[in-house]
């Protein structure tokens, strides 16, 4: 199993997944609402991971290019949003990660993130995945909806033909039927034998793609025991959206986690973790 190396941290021993490394999190609100409500929210989340020695990066869409409607809430744009995540990084000292979706995006995002993300919807685009490869910045890639995980070997050999090297792979459901996602965990090990470290999204593997008429909707009480489950399974890292009033939240509130309950799941995750060892490596 390769083991990533999250470059160009701002402070602080490089943060490390995969074998032998402690777990991962990827935390954040869906989309940058405000200034003041993204450092909030991450500073809260860098103390809670330090107390519980995991390894925290930052999250959060700087434009949310595939709401179910028009008229929803997108976020302040690739610019106006990059500048935000930027002085995140500098004034908390933690990593942060944001999707791309075009490849015009990519060369201004390397400047800032520390990883890139392709969002599951986009998986298959050739050329965004080359873009993010050859940045040089660690890939964080989501399995798509519509794609076996048996499939997602192709997606990460385009990235290492690109020279990519720095791969992460991130299940967050199938799509059942209309409006409804299901896990299947054998993705995580199927993933994991492509030689990447895998992440388990358990927020949007909650969502109701569409289910809630202009916009998607969630089972927000599914996120424990689907987390529980992919931890036991074995990961090397988890994504969560998590908000201090999900209901408020101006994107995915159905299915984020409170974010006065974030640590106590956390700790079941660990203790799970430390329980089932380290996962085979095929």
């Amino acid at each position: 199993m390769n083991t990533v190396c999250m470059n160009d941290l701002p402070a602080g021993p490089p943060i490390r997944i995969g074998s032998g490394q402690p777990l991962l999190l990827l935390a954040g609100p869906c989309v940058l609402e405000s200034g003041d409500l993204a450092r909030s929210i991450a500073r809260e989340m860098k103390r809670i991971c330090a107390r519980l020695g995991i390894s925290y990066v930052f999250k959060a869409s700087f434009d949310k290019a595939n709401r179910t409607s028009l008229d929803s809430f997108r976020g302040p744009g690739l610019e106006k949003g990059l500048r935000l995540l930027g002085r995140i990084r500098e004034e908390i000292e933690v990593p942060v990660v944001s999707d791309v979706h075009e490849v015009a995006q990519v060369g201004l995002a390397a400047e800032v993130l520390d990883i890139i993300q392709i969002p599951a919807l986009l998986c298959r685009q050739t050329d965004l995945l080359v873009a993010a490869a050859r940045s040089g910045k660690t890939v964080n890639l989501k399995k798509g909806q519509f794609l076996s995980p048996w499939d997602m070997k192709y997606a990460v050999a385009k990235m290492r033909a690109a020279g990519g090297s720095r791969i992460v792979l991130t299940e967050r459901g199938s799509s059942f039927g209309y409006n409804n996602l299901v896990v299947d965990m054998r993705a995580l090990p199927v993933m994991r034998s492509f030689g990447c470290p895998v992440i388990f999204d358990a927020t949007h593997s909650v969502q109701l793609p569409g289910g809630a008429g202009g916009s998607s909707g969630g089972r927000r009480e599914f996120i424990p025991p689907l987390a529980r489950a992919a931890t036991a399974a074995g990961i090397d890292g988890l994504f969560m959206e998590v908000h201090p009033e999900p209901d408020q939240a101006r994107c995915d509130g159905p299915n984020s986690w409170p974010l006065d309950r974030v640590e106590g799941l956390l700790q079941q995750l660990l203790a799970i973790r430390a329980a089932a060892g380290e996962p085979d490596d095929e």
